[in-house]
């Protein structure tokens, strides 16, 4: 029987595996909602046993709306993860997030167009509050985390996420920064909202590679460019994710300062009158129930 691994990891573009991580197993998990984007890599960090996952396949084969959102946060959820950190890649639409720098979102705004958002449906409806997306928790221990490992490092903030895998025009760049957003990137949605449903605590460490388009005086936005700046920045996501391991509370809602509601969010928000539920549906998502 496997042991249960309260942290998960989900790395982004440039971040395909975790060094110093030791007694590595991999796991191939096929769930009710299909493959994840990778096998699981469970291994140890600091004596705390930790899940990480290739969010675009080591290799980087699988494009942002080609991801399989539900089938990666629905196997993390069967190991017992508790906590994801999410490491993206993300465009500045902000003079002072400058290249090289994290910031720690506060929000996000759904801009994709494609993917399926929710493990609901087939008979059984929930409204999952969605207010503040990220984990106010481990938001916070990200934050200082970063900060302690001396990253130029920006907490709050608007994270627009767009459906790809096209870079913005120059016209969307430049509404965006009028609509008050300030980074983009193209994998925060759905996970954050499949994790909020999963009761998963989740929170995105931003590293910020360019300025868009939307820049004057910078170059526009090229793969070659994104990817020099992320193997810059990737040592530092790292040392923060082995920092931030034993710096994550045992029991959620325990003694935090901030306290979250990631993990009871379905409490209230199944509407569908429990006779009514199909046994096939009810079967099926009772790992999240």
């Amino acid at each position: 029987m496997q042991e249960k691994v309260r942290i998960g990891i989900i790395g982004g573009s440039g971040l395909y595996q975790m060094d110093g991580i030791e007694e590595v197993t991999t796991i191939a998990i096929d769930t009710l909602f299909g493959k994840p984007s990778d096998e699981l890599i469970i291994g140890k960090i600091n004596g705390e046993k930790i899940a990480f996952l290739a969010r675009h396949r080591r290799g980087h084969c699988i494009m942002p709306t080609e991801i399989n959102f539900r089938a990666n946060i629905y196997a993390l959820k069967s190991i017992g993860v508790e906590w994801i950190i999410s490491i993206s890649a993300v465009g500045s639409l902000r003079e002072e997030l400058q290249p090289l720098d994290m910031v720690i979102p506060d929000q996000v705004f759904d801009y994709t167009k494609q993917r399926i958002s929710t493990f609901f449906g087939e008979g059984m409806v929930a409204h999952v509050g969605m207010a503040d997306p990220f984990c106010p928790t481990l938001s916070q221990i990200l934050f200082d985390t970063a900060t302690d490992a001396g990253c130029c490092v920006h907490k709050g903030g608007t994270y627009v996420c767009i459906e790809g895998p096209q870079f913005s025009t120059r016209a969307e760049s430049n509404t965006y920064r009028q609509l008050g957003f300030n980074i983009i990137g193209m994998t925060a949605m759905p996970e954050a909202k499949l994790a909020r449903e999963a009761q998963i605590c989740y929170a995105t460490l931003a590293m910020v590679t360019d300025y868009d388009v939307w820049h004057e005086s910078a170059h526009d936005v090229t793969v070659e460019m994104v990817i020099e700046n992320l193997n810059k920045n990737v040592a530092n996501a790292r040392k923060i994710v082995r920092d931030i391991i034993n710096r994550i509370p045992q029991e959620r809602g325990g003694s935090s300062s901030i306290i979250c509601g990631c993990a009871s969010a379905l409490k209230d928000a199944i509407i569908t009158n429990p006779e009514m539920i199909p046994d096939e549906t009810r079967k099926k998502l009772s790992l999240l129930l």
